[in-house]
């Protein structure tokens, strides 16, 4: 548990992120029950994931979906919704910075790690719809967003939130109506 030092006590001085850090550890929760859960996470975690992934291929193939339309709506959808939970928890707790850093982190993860493994394992060709079609909207709405964040506010404003969303939704509009692609 971090504390307080003896000298910052004495002088008065304290760290406010130290006093809002530990005002969120929990009380009560030893070491050993901690790295329990930790373990039972690490555990579940990838069965879960498992069962989403063919979970979800198995409905979506019923419905005649492509892999490739999958990935880019269920898949994608599924596995981002930790990352929207974490950015709104940084963003409701006044800590911008944290959800910029969490979408900017996965993202260069998802392209280098995510890429790179299986390309690693198994090489294999990209669809033709990935280049043709989807590569340029994710480089589109890319630099749209690098355009707004970079703005005269270098903020994110409610008009132009409300404008990534409703692009994200017809863009999945697009992909389900068009699922053969």
């Amino acid at each position: 548990m971090l504390r307080i030092s003896k000298a910052e006590k004495e002088s008065g001085n304290s760290d406010a992120m130290l006093e809002e850090q530990e005002s969120e550890i929990p009380e009560g929760v030893s070491n050993w029950k901690a790295a329990m859960w930790v373990v039972i996470g690490l555990i579940i975690l990838p069965i879960a994931a498992d069962r989403l992934v063919d979970s979800a291929v198995t409905i979506a193939q019923y419905f005649g979906m492509s892999d490739l339309v999958i990935g880019l709506t269920i898949i994608a959808i599924g596995t981002s919704l930790p990352e929207l939970a974490a950015s709104l928890a940084g963003v409701l707790k006044g800590e911008d910075d944290m959800a910029v850093g969490n979408i900017i982190g996965s993202n260069v993860f998802n392209i280098l790690a995510v890429m790179g493994l299986p390309g690693i394992i198994n090489p294999s060709i990209l669809s033709e719809h990935a280049m043709g079609r989807d590569f340029w909207v994710m480089l589109a709405v890319s630099l749209l967003l690098v355009v707004m964040a970079l703005g005269k506010s270098k903020s994110i404003s409610r008009i132009e939130g409300f404008i990534l969303l409703v692009l994200f939704i017809g863009y999945q509009v697009y992909l389900l109506a068009n699922m053969a692609a």
